[in-house]
């Protein structure tokens, strides 16, 4: 998550901490007016991100000042008069493959003596049943037991090694993807026996019988605890309602059912099968020569096999109409989920623009800031939530767009209500131009934070490779938010939403659903 906050606070000891508020308040209103969400600048880049735009505080009490009046001291300040527009400077990557014909993507960095370094496989928790039908879990497990211990060292010499060394060596298995991940001093004594692990982990892992079943004997203890948290399970009802068959629909760390019957075998061969050179890329970041980068890119992918490219992912069926999904829960607060089926990732230019569009719509719409249109009348004006939020998360088939908010148990209804009304006000009547240039400058202006540390550029680099985006993907970004227009920017939003086709998944005491049928027949009579 990237955050940003702007906190300013006043000191009344002196006239001069004093005037120092002044200046800050008079800063954080600029930026509080032109502020929206970062977090859908990278929405359409790899991951959601959030900000937050928190007022300064003034030394005087709040009643001496109106807040609706504008500041006078701004007028006077001549430099506001001269911003100019933000030049962004992208990252410079270059690209090559190794001899087995694994692509990379390298930026060199120098600041740092850090290097950081992604191997990313076509290999999520969606390849389980590959595997084994119902293998839930498969993919997540193997994930866990590549950090256990390799053919040269057991679990307990792995991890004393990585510790000595001081570095960050890990791996995990999400809906799409297998990802090893290293960080370490970019100096040769730190990072050659650091790679020389890495590499060990993806080559010659033992999967150890024992640690296997300690493995599911404690991911079974967090499966249990799971039932326990409402988020957890709208969660794992919302994507079962909404895939249904698609590999999608399970979760990715499997379930009570399918966990207690992993076996080696299948983590041998999930790894033989999707851990290969045909089905990797590579992103490096840091402190390297483009030799020194073409070396250690050759030295991780040499022991991996050939193998063969995952084949595509089938596209889920999207609903034909509202679906209400409650679960029972004990609970104060009623959790709720709704949404649809979203988009894929986009890699070719008209679709990547439309996705900006959607983006600076939703930002308007459904954004986690409090200019946000659903946080202004659901959190604000009724005080049904202290938060509500919507997002797109594109992958290599189709997403989820959800928005989520939990709420009491007795204004589940109305919440939902509210936020559906929202929904179809912004579809029909669009958004303004003011809140769309609001957000587009948002947009442009935090869109650099994004790269301004090695692990946020390798991040960048890592899904730009794994879904085959163009060199030019970041620096095109401005351009595409420079192309949106409102016209578009509504449009999108049209084709792309069905609240009228919504899933809505709701934990908690009371059904929400079941109290709104016995509104309606008592008032038919």
């Amino acid at each position: 998550m990237i955050q940003n906050k702007y906190d300013s606070k006043a000191k009344q000891e002196s006239f001069k901490a004093a005037s120092s508020s002044i200046r800050s308040t008079i800063a954080s209103t600029k930026r509080a007016y032109l502020s929206a969400s970062v977090a859908f600048a990278f929405s359409v880049l790899a991951t959601t991100a959030q900000a937050d735009a928190t007022a300064a505080e003034d030394y005087r009490s709040p009643a001496a000042v109106d807040a609706s009046a504008p500041i006078a001291a701004l007028s006077k300040l001549t430099s506001l008069a001269d911003d100019k527009p933000l030049k962004v400077t992208v990252p410079t990557i270059q690209q090559f493959k190794t001899k087995s014909g694994v692509p990379v993507m390298f930026v060199q960095t120098t600041t740092l003596p850090i290097v950081d370094i992604d191997l990313r496989f076509n290999a999520g928790s969606a390849r389980d049943g590959s595997i084994k039908k119902d293998g839930f879990g498969i993919a997540n497990m193997t994930a866990t037991m590549l950090e256990q211990g390799s053919k040269s060292l057991d679990e307990n010499a792995f991890t004393r090694a990585v510790e000595t060394l001081g570095i960050n060596l890990s791996s995990s298995a999400y809906k799409d993807m297998f990802i090893v991940s290293l960080r370490s001093l970019s100096d040769d004594k730190h990072l050659l026996p650091a790679t020389d692990l890495m590499t060990q982990m993806v080559s010659e892992p033992t999967f150890d019988e024992q640690v296997l079943a300690r493995n599911k004997a404690r991911l079974l203890v967090g499966l249990q605890q799971q039932k326990q948290d409402p988020n957890s399970l709208a969660s794992i009802a919302f994507n079962d309602a909404l895939y249904g068959t698609h590999p999608y629909a399970h979760p990715s760390v499997g379930t009570l059912e399918s966990v207690p019957t992993i076996e080696k075998q299948q983590l041998i061969d999930f790894k033989n099968k999707y851990l290969v050179a045909a089905n990797a890329s590579v992103a490096m970041t840091g402190n390297l020569t483009l030799e020194q980068a073409k070396k250690l890119a050759e030295d991780i992918t040499a022991k991996l096999p050939t193998g063969q490219a995952a084949t595509y992912l089938p596209e889920p069926k999207p609903l034909t109409k509202a679906q209400h999904v409650h679960i029972p829960f004990p609970s104060t607060q009623t959790t709720v989920l709704m949404g649809q089926l979203g988009s894929k990732r986009a890699t070719d230019p008209i679709a990547q623009q439309q996705q900006t569009n959607f983006a600076v719509g939703n930002e308007v719409m459904a954004g986690s800031d409090f200019n946000a249109r659903l946080m202004t009348e659901v959190r604000q004006n009724l005080g049904y939530t202290y938060g509500i939020s919507g997002s797109m998360n594109p992958m290599l088939s189709r997403g989820p767009y959800q928005i989520g908010f939990s709420t009491r148990n007795d204004k589940a209804g109305a919440a939902i209500d509210a936020s559906l009304a929202v929904i179809n006000e912004t579809l029909d009547k669009g958004i303004t131009n003011e809140e769309m240039r609001l957000t587009t400058d948002n947009l442009k202006n935090s869109f650099p934070m994004g790269f301004a540390s090695n692990a946020g550029i390798n991040s960048l680099l890592g899904m730009m490779n794994f879904y085959q985006l163009p060199n030019n993907y970041l620096a095109d970004y401005t351009n595409r938010i420079d192309q949106v227009t409102l016209s578009e920017v509504n449009q999108t939003m049209r084709d792309t939403l069905k609240p009228d086709n919504f899933l809505i998944v709701t934990v908690g005491q009371e059904d929400p659903w079941k109290e709104k049928k016995v509104v309606e027949k008592t008032s038919k009579k």
